[in-house]
């Protein structure tokens, strides 16, 4: 019992420090760069899909005024 939860603090320990003792992203600046630019895309991306799934993207159609869609 007491292995395993020395395991499990070793293990919780180094998952924190994770950016710390293993950067995520490259030393080189250019890479660096381009790794960033990636990241936020996909961030980006993920948000995009996210509004598709809930049909955020689409006008809503409970506005609260009525709206004359013909020629007036």
């Amino acid at each position: 019992m007491r292995k395993w939860l020395l395991t499990v603090v070793t293990i919780c320990s180094l998952a924190g420090n994770t950016g710390c003792l293993l950067p995520i992203y490259s030393v080189d600046p250019a890479r660096r760069a381009q790794q960033l630019i990636y990241t936020s895309e996909n961030l980006r991306a993920m948000l995009d899909e996210w509004e598709r799934i809930w049909f955020l993207d689409q006008p809503s159609h409970l506005t609260p005024h009525s709206v004359h869609g013909g020629i007036i």
